[in-house]
């Protein structure tokens, strides 16, 4: 899965941190969301959509298959 989880909070001027601690979760389960390493819980993910005040789908793609 695809996000654009870093460009977000980079235009808001939120450490990885900063964001971190508004969702519960620690730095570095969003380093890891960011690089692509962890895709997140549905729950985590709607949190994530409402802290940025989008659709989950604006934030998080399928990555493109490769069959």
């Amino acid at each position: 899965m695809r996000n654009d989880l870093a460009s977000r909070r980079a235009e808001r001027g939120w450490s990885q941190a900063e964001l971190a601690a508004r969702l519960g979760v620690s730095r570095q389960t969003i380093i890891s969301i960011e690089r692509g390493r962890f895709d997140p819980s549905l729950p985590l993910a709607f949190s994530i959509a409402e802290v940025f005040g989008c659709r989950i789908e604006d934030v998080f793609t399928p990555a493109a298959r490769t069959e």
